[in-house]
Protein backbone atom coordinates (compact mmCIF):
# COMPACT_ATOMS: atom_id res chain seq x y z
CA UNK A 1 0.00 0.00 0.00
CA UNK A 2 1.25 3.25 -0.98
CA UNK A 3 0.92 6.71 1.18
CA UNK A 4 0.43 10.21 -0.31
CA UNK A 5 1.66 13.10 1.84
CA UNK A 6 -1.01 15.32 2.05
CA UNK A 7 1.48 18.48 1.91
CA UNK A 8 2.09 17.06 -2.16
CA UNK A 9 -1.28 17.34 -2.92
CA UNK A 10 -2.16 20.90 -2.43
CA UNK A 11 -3.12 22.94 -5.61
CA UNK A 12 -1.61 26.03 -5.84
CA UNK A 13 -2.99 28.62 -7.94
CA UNK A 14 -1.27 29.55 -10.98
CA UNK A 15 1.38 33.07 -11.01
CA UNK A 16 -0.96 35.64 -11.95
CA UNK A 17 -4.38 33.98 -11.31
CA UNK A 18 -6.64 34.94 -8.82
CA UNK A 19 -8.00 32.89 -5.79
CA UNK A 20 -10.83 30.65 -6.38
CA UNK A 21 -12.99 32.30 -3.83
CA UNK A 22 -12.24 36.12 -5.37
CA UNK A 23 -12.86 34.02 -8.98
CA UNK A 24 -16.52 32.27 -7.65
CA UNK A 25 -17.58 35.96 -6.38
CA UNK A 26 -16.60 37.62 -9.98
CA UNK A 27 -18.75 34.99 -11.73
CA UNK A 28 -21.78 35.28 -9.06
CA UNK A 29 -21.88 38.81 -9.70
CA UNK A 30 -21.84 38.56 -13.40
CA UNK A 31 -24.63 36.15 -13.44
CA UNK A 32 -26.99 38.15 -11.11
CA UNK A 33 -25.80 41.57 -13.88
CA UNK A 34 -29.57 40.39 -15.53
CA UNK A 35 -31.58 39.88 -12.52
CA UNK A 36 -30.17 43.08 -11.04
CA UNK A 37 -30.78 45.19 -14.14
CA UNK A 38 -34.53 43.87 -14.23
CA UNK A 39 -34.28 45.44 -10.69
CA UNK A 40 -33.08 48.39 -11.43
CA UNK A 41 -35.63 48.94 -14.89
CA UNK A 42 -38.55 48.05 -12.51
CA UNK A 43 -37.76 50.13 -9.81
CA UNK A 44 -37.28 53.28 -12.43
CA UNK A 45 -40.58 52.61 -13.83
CA UNK A 46 -41.72 52.34 -10.33
CA UNK A 47 -40.19 55.33 -9.31
CA UNK A 48 -41.63 57.19 -12.25
CA UNK A 49 -44.95 56.55 -11.57
CA UNK A 50 -44.89 57.10 -8.28
CA UNK A 51 -43.52 61.46 -9.20
CA UNK A 52 -45.49 61.62 -12.15
CA UNK A 53 -48.66 61.28 -10.80
CA UNK A 54 -51.30 59.17 -13.23
CA UNK A 55 -54.92 60.41 -11.66
CA UNK A 56 -53.78 63.95 -13.09
CA UNK A 57 -55.11 64.52 -16.62
CA UNK A 58 -52.45 65.39 -19.63
CA UNK A 59 -49.48 62.93 -18.19
CA UNK A 60 -50.15 59.60 -20.10
CA UNK A 61 -52.57 58.62 -22.75
CA UNK A 62 -55.81 57.50 -22.14
CA UNK A 63 -56.93 53.70 -22.30
CA UNK A 64 -57.93 53.52 -26.08
CA UNK A 65 -60.42 50.87 -25.56
CA UNK A 66 -62.24 52.88 -22.27
CA UNK A 67 -62.16 55.98 -24.43
CA UNK A 68 -63.62 54.62 -27.65
CA UNK A 69 -66.06 51.97 -25.90
CA UNK A 70 -66.52 53.33 -22.50
CA UNK A 71 -65.42 49.58 -21.75
CA UNK A 72 -62.68 48.91 -19.07
CA UNK A 73 -59.54 46.24 -20.48
CA UNK A 74 -58.00 44.18 -18.10
CA UNK A 75 -54.80 46.97 -17.69
CA UNK A 76 -56.91 50.00 -16.81
CA UNK A 77 -56.42 51.46 -13.53
CA UNK A 78 -52.66 49.88 -13.58
CA UNK A 79 -50.92 52.70 -13.87
CA UNK A 80 -52.93 54.35 -10.87
CA UNK A 81 -52.18 51.38 -8.95
CA UNK A 82 -48.61 51.37 -9.63
CA UNK A 83 -48.65 54.77 -8.37
CA UNK A 84 -50.70 53.39 -4.95
CA UNK A 85 -47.85 50.82 -4.80
CA UNK A 86 -44.92 53.28 -4.43
CA UNK A 87 -46.45 55.11 -2.30
CA UNK A 88 -47.47 52.26 0.02
CA UNK A 89 -50.86 52.03 -0.55
CA UNK A 90 -52.30 48.86 -0.98
CA UNK A 91 -56.02 49.64 -0.46
CA UNK A 92 -55.83 52.04 -3.72
CA UNK A 93 -53.99 49.83 -5.80
CA UNK A 94 -56.36 47.15 -5.15
CA UNK A 95 -59.00 49.47 -5.75
CA UNK A 96 -57.70 50.82 -9.48
CA UNK A 97 -56.37 47.29 -10.16
CA UNK A 98 -56.73 44.13 -8.18
CA UNK A 99 -55.17 42.38 -11.42
CA UNK A 100 -51.92 44.20 -11.46
CA UNK A 101 -51.67 44.44 -8.02
CA UNK A 102 -51.46 40.34 -8.18
CA UNK A 103 -49.02 40.56 -11.15
CA UNK A 104 -46.64 42.92 -9.20
CA UNK A 105 -46.59 40.11 -6.51
CA UNK A 106 -46.01 37.10 -9.15
CA UNK A 107 -43.60 39.50 -9.97
CA UNK A 108 -41.73 39.70 -7.09
CA UNK A 109 -42.03 36.20 -6.15
CA UNK A 110 -40.50 34.95 -9.57
CA UNK A 111 -38.00 37.21 -9.22
CA UNK A 112 -36.49 36.41 -5.51
CA UNK A 113 -36.64 33.01 -6.98
CA UNK A 114 -34.48 33.81 -10.00
CA UNK A 115 -32.04 35.85 -7.93
CA UNK A 116 -31.76 32.87 -5.46
CA UNK A 117 -31.54 29.99 -8.10
CA UNK A 118 -28.87 32.60 -10.32
CA UNK A 119 -26.95 32.90 -6.82
CA UNK A 120 -26.57 29.31 -6.43
CA UNK A 121 -25.51 29.22 -9.61
CA UNK A 122 -28.60 26.77 -11.02
CA UNK A 123 -30.03 28.09 -14.11
CA UNK A 124 -34.25 29.44 -14.00
CA UNK A 125 -35.85 27.55 -16.17
CA UNK A 126 -40.10 28.70 -16.20
CA UNK A 127 -41.80 26.28 -18.77
CA UNK A 128 -45.33 27.39 -17.51
CA UNK A 129 -47.27 25.02 -20.18
CA UNK A 130 -50.48 25.50 -21.97
CA UNK A 131 -52.93 24.71 -19.16
CA UNK A 132 -51.32 27.57 -16.83
CA UNK A 133 -51.63 29.79 -19.60
CA UNK A 134 -54.74 28.74 -20.62
CA UNK A 135 -56.14 29.46 -17.32
CA UNK A 136 -53.97 32.75 -17.02
CA UNK A 137 -56.09 33.98 -20.24
CA UNK A 138 -59.55 32.42 -18.45
CA UNK A 139 -58.71 34.79 -15.23
CA UNK A 140 -57.91 37.70 -17.04
CA UNK A 141 -60.98 37.16 -19.20
CA UNK A 142 -63.28 36.64 -16.26
CA UNK A 143 -61.76 40.06 -14.24
CA UNK A 144 -62.52 42.04 -17.77
CA UNK A 145 -65.73 40.98 -18.16
CA UNK A 146 -67.00 41.11 -14.57
CA UNK A 147 -65.34 44.39 -14.25
CA UNK A 148 -67.59 45.92 -17.17
CA UNK A 149 -71.19 44.38 -15.73
CA UNK A 150 -72.59 46.29 -13.02
CA UNK A 151 -72.34 44.46 -10.23
CA UNK A 152 -69.05 44.56 -11.04
CA UNK A 153 -68.25 48.12 -10.24
CA UNK A 154 -66.16 47.40 -7.25
CA UNK A 155 -63.61 46.34 -9.67
CA UNK A 156 -63.60 49.77 -12.17
CA UNK A 157 -60.62 51.61 -11.62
Amino acid sequence: MRRVNAESQRVTPAPGSAPASAAGTGAAVRRLAVPGGILVAVAAAFAYVGTVDPNEPGHYPACPLLRYTGLYCPGCGGLRSAHAVAHGDLGTALGANALAVTGYLVFAVLWTVWVVRTARGRPMNIDPGPPLLWSLGALSLVFTVVRNLPFGGWLHP
